[in-house]
C-alpha cells in the first residue's frame, strides 16, 4: 500500500512539473499567480502556494498567493471619453488589469503578440519615453491596428512599474477582429 501512495504522489509532483513548465512556456505566468487558489488548477497548484513565480515577461517576483507590495494608478479613457481610474499591482500588464476592472480592452490573442486587438494609446508622451522600446513582434502587430499613433502600444506589453504611476490610456475608436458587432470581451 505505502509504495501506492509513493507512486501516486511521485505522478501527481510530475504532472505539476509538466503543468507548470507549459503554463511558463506558454506565457500564462500570471494566470498561475492569480489562479493559485481559485482557478482552474487550483487543486494542482494551491500546494505549491508558498513558493515564488517569476514572470518571463518582466523578471518580477511575485508571492505564490498573489499579492504584490505595491500598485501604481492608471487611468483608462474609453471611446465614449468616460475616465475609469484604477489600481494596478505592480508587475502586472495593462491588458490583464483592464480584464480585471472590466474595461473593454479585448485582447483576443491573451497577450501571446498574435493580435493588435489590446492596442491603446498612450496620451502622455513622457510616460511614453519610461517605456521599454517596443520589440519587432510588437510592432509588426501595432502595424495592423486601428487608429495607430506615435504613441500606440499593445496593453500587454505595458507592464505596471513605479515610474508608470498616473499613466493615461485611450482606447481606439475600434480593433480589427473577426468578432461580430457589439462582442464584448470577457475577462480570460
Amino acid at each position: 500500500m505505502k509504495i501506492m501512495q509513493n507512486a501516486r504522489v511521485q505522478a501527481d509532483t510530475d504532472t505539476n512539473r509538466l503543468l507548470i513548465n507549459w503554463l511558463l512556456s506558454n506565457r500564462q505566468i500570471s494566470t498561475i499567480q492569480r489562479d493559485l487558489k481559485t482557478g482552474p488548477f487550483s487543486p494542482f497548484l494551491y500546494p505549491m502556494g508558498k513558493f515564488c513565480f517569476s514572470n518571463a515577461a518582466n523578471g518580477q517576483t511575485t508571492e505564490g498567493d498573489g499579492k504584490d507590495k505595491e500598485t501604481i494608478s492608471v487611468t483608462f479613457l474609453d471611446k465614449d471619453g468616460e475616465e475609469k481610474v484604477i489600481k494596478v499591482p505592480v508587475g502586472m500588464s495593462m491588458l490583464e488589469a483592464a480584464h480585471e476592472n472590466d474595461i473593454e480592452l479585448e485582447g483576443a490573442c491573451e497577450g501571446s503578440l498574435a493580435c493588435s486587438t489590446c492596442h491603446v494609446i498612450v496620451m502622455d508622451v513622457n510616460y511614453y519615453n519610461k517605456l521599454e522600446d517596443p520589440t519587432d513582434e510588437e510592432n509588426d502587430m501595432l502595424d495592423l491596428a486601428f487608429g495607430l499613433t506615435e504613441t500606440s502600444r499593445l496593453g500587454c506589453q505595458i507592464v505596471a512599474k513605479p515610474e508608470l504611476d498616473g499613466i493615461r490610456l485611450a482606447l481606439p475608436a475600434a480593433t480589427r477582429n473577426f468578432a461580430v458587432d457589439g462582442f464584448v470581451p470577457k475577462p480570460h
